[in-house]
């Protein structure tokens, strides 16, 4: 038998994974210190209270033979799916309950929607990129090509006309850099998925983290019914991180090389995909409730809050930065052009506080560093007197 050797065209190691591998190493060896973790974005509030109550009714009915759930549609239930759509018409979007499917999580439909496409497809991706766009395509085999995001384009890439691609991934609030695309930029990325008949896979994971009027959906652009599969999950919205749920929307209409799209995955997912669990489900559901809206409002707010603290910092100490606003991330510039490792091994030592090195997201990345809000309040303040600190005497 013979192994897929594209796995062997990938860094021997997830980002994350040496970033822990560095941590647990510090903390083995420094039992006393205090490490303050901002570098993974896992959240840390506990699930809003209406969401427990619906989960706990939820497993409370598999218990009686009345209420009991067997396997789940494989699109999800309509109730879940209706709740979705309406939450889209919230903000102005219309999306058809009948044009969503629930899943585990952005990351896995973000990794296995490649199954419906060609390997000989070329891939686009901007750079700095979240980890799982590029490796699933590696896993694949295909090509793949970048488009800069740097300080000069405020980290959110535009296309070149004269670049081709067939799949274009999108992240907006973007993972790592904390920038947003506005409605302008995003007409100019639907344009061009149009003019080379290629797909959008849009991430819109951090959209309830939009304060300013900027798009929270790429289907608020016209034409990207035609063009454009959107993402979302609860994992960062409502904190679903280790609860997971999210959902993928594929319009009808959507077309490609003869076949429908959304008849496609449906087929991929009946195949390697059995649902979501009824409690989870139940959950989700209640996450788009009124009163589902209000407490998951406060819990963002909270983190929203960390993020404007430690973009406080930043503006203080006079350091470049994306996000802060509209995003749970801030990506700032390390300090007299360290590397974004020797940086990390500096607020390590130094200041014991965990962030991920730009690099981590690609060659733009070199020279960056991702900070999360997703901590809880104090021990983002203690952090951020650290970092200040250390930067403090690194200046002198």
């Amino acid at each position: 038998m013979k192994i897929n050797r594209n796995f062997d065209n990938l860094v021997p190691n997830y980002l994350f994974a040496d970033v822990a591998k560095k941590t647990n190493a510090y903390i083995a060896a420094h039992p006393d210190k205090k490490v303050i973790k901002l570098g993974i974005g896992d959240v840390t509030l506990p699930l809003a209270p209406v969401v427990v109550e619906a989960m706990k009714k939820g497993a409370e009915d598999l218990a009686h033979k009345e209420t009991f759930k067997g396997y789940p549609d494989y699109e999800g239930y309509e109730f879940l799916r209706q709740a979705i759509s309406d939450y889209y018409k919230s903000f102005g979007v219309a999306v058809g309950a009948d044009e969503i499917f629930v899943s585990d999580g952005a990351k896995s439909d973000c990794g296995n929607i490649g199954d419906i496409f060609s390997k000989d497809n070329i891939v686009l991706v901007t750079d700095p990129v979240y980890p799982v766009y590029v490796d699933s395509n590696i896993m694949a085999g295909r090509e793949i090509v970048y488009a800069a995001s740097n300080e000069a384009n405020g980290f959110a890439a535009l296309p070149d006309e004269n670049v081709k691609a067939d799949i274009i991934y999108l992240c907006s609030p973007n993972n790592p850099t904390g920038s947003a695309y506005n409605a302008e930029q995003l007409k100019t990325w639907v344009d061009y998925a149009l003019k080379n008949d290629a797909i959008i896979l849009y991430d819109s994971a951090y959209e309830a983290f939009i304060t300013e009027d900027l798009p929270r959906s790429i289907f608020a652009i016209e034409g990207a019914r035609k063009c454009a599969i959107e993402m979302c999950s609860l994992s960062k919205t409502a904190g679903f991180t280790g609860t997971r749920c999210g959902y993928t929307v594929i319009p009808k209409e959507l077309e490609r090389d003869g076949h429908n799209i959304y008849a496609t995955w449906y087929r991929r997912q009946a195949t390697k995909f059995n649902g979501v669990s009824w409690p989870v489900q139940c959950a989700a559901a209640a996450v788009f409730s009124e009163e589902g809206q209000k407490q998951i409002k406060e819990n963002i707010s909270y983190y929203q809050e960390n993020a404007r603290i430690i973009a406080s910092a930043l503006d203080e100490l006079g350091i470049y930065y994306t996000g802060g606003k509209n995003s749970p991330y801030i990506w700032l510039k390390c300090p007299n052009n360290m590397g974004s490792w020797e940086f990390f091994d500096l607020l390590l030592n130094e200041a014991n506080v965990i962030g991920t090195p730009g690099e981590g997201f690609g060659e733009n990345g070199a020279g960056y560093f991702r900070l999360t809000s997703f901590g809880d309040r104090e021990n983002t303040i203690e952090a951020v007197e650290r970092i200040k600190k250390v930067l403090t005497n690194l200046s002198k």
